[in-house]
């Protein structure tokens, strides 16, 4: 009956299998199917967590490194600005140090001035007095030798001689006025 049954469907269908070959194929392909799906099921489906896995922890290491890579930029720009701030703070404690320096040396250039002028006037103070000295000693000694020989006699006393050229000069002093 097989031969027959298997005759009847070859010569109506030949894309259709014969019962027997239907129910065999059936029958080793549930068996093929179930081996595959105890043994290779199992070890496919563990490669693929394991996969996973590697794929996950790369994305988590990636996302780790990025995230520590953000945090040492921000620490960088912070540092930067740090340093930058530094930078400008020093610039202006130096135009500040330079500025006083600047004027600590005005100052010492100013009173050194005024010392050297000072000095200077006072030395031709002492000058124009011993000139004054020199002078009235001189004028002196001038006119009692014209006194004299207007007189005729010797104005040698020390006293007169003084009060002669002090009375002198004074009437030479109102005189100029």
């Amino acid at each position: 009956m097989m031969i027959h049954l298997a005759a009847d469907t070859a010569s109506t269908n030949p894309l259709l299998p014969s019962w027997p070959e239907f129910i065999i194929g059936t029958i080793l392909f549930v068996l093929v199917f179930g081996a595959l799906a105890r043994f290779l099921l199992p070890r496919a489906m563990q490669t693929l967590a394991q996969r996973t896995e590697m794929i996950e922890g790369g994305l988590a290491r990636s996302e780790e490194a990025q995230a520590e890579a953000k945090q040492l930029l921000d620490q960088y720009h912070q540092q930067l600005a740090e340093a930058r701030h530094e930078a400008a703070r020093l610039r202006e404690e130096a135009r500040e140090q330079g500025a006083q320096i600047i004027a600590e040396m005005r100052d010492q250039a100013q009173a050194e001035a005024r010392r050297i002028t000072e000095a200077a006037q006072a030395q031709i103070q002492a000058e124009r007095q011993q000139a004054l000295t020199a002078l009235r000693t001189e004028v002196g000694t001038l006119a009692t030798e014209l006194a004299s020989r207007i007189v005729g006699e010797s104005l040698t006393d020390e006293a007169r001689q003084s009060r002669m050229v002090d009375r002198f000069l004074d009437e030479l002093e109102v005189a100029g006025q």
